[in-house]
């Protein structure tokens, strides 16, 4: 960790060690939640739950020196993409074929 300071090593390795546990809570909140709905709006939850886990990890890897920078660049912000995309094709598909009845009443 020549990138670090040593100082700075214990917080990091504490945040990063909450981010993880933290992460797999939410996500093994998410497999319930999908196992009780099974709904691909679920899945896809879900699954971005577990790519926030594999993110943290990822980042417990490289504090330790299992992943290089650079490496942990490269897929962290892959990720961030992959997170984006699935975030913003649940909500597309969520709003596909449905109308607000609101405005179908013509009421407030």
């Amino acid at each position: 960790m020549d990138w670090l300071p040593p100082e700075f090593a214990p917080v990091l390795l504490l945040v990063i060690v909450l981010a993880v546990t933290g992460t797999t809570v939410l996500f093994l909140c998410g497999v319930v939640a999908y196992w009780r709905r099974r709904s691909f709006r679920y899945l896809l939850i879900t699954i971005v739950l577990g790519l926030l886990v594999a993110r943290s990890i990822v980042g417990l890897a490289t504090v330790f020196g299992l992943i290089p920078m650079a490496v942990h660049h490269l897929i962290e912000h892959s990720f961030d993409f992959l997170i984006a995309v699935l975030i913003l094709y649940a909500v597309y598909r969520s709003g596909a074929g449905r109308s607000d009845p609101t405005l179908e009443s013509g009421g407030d």
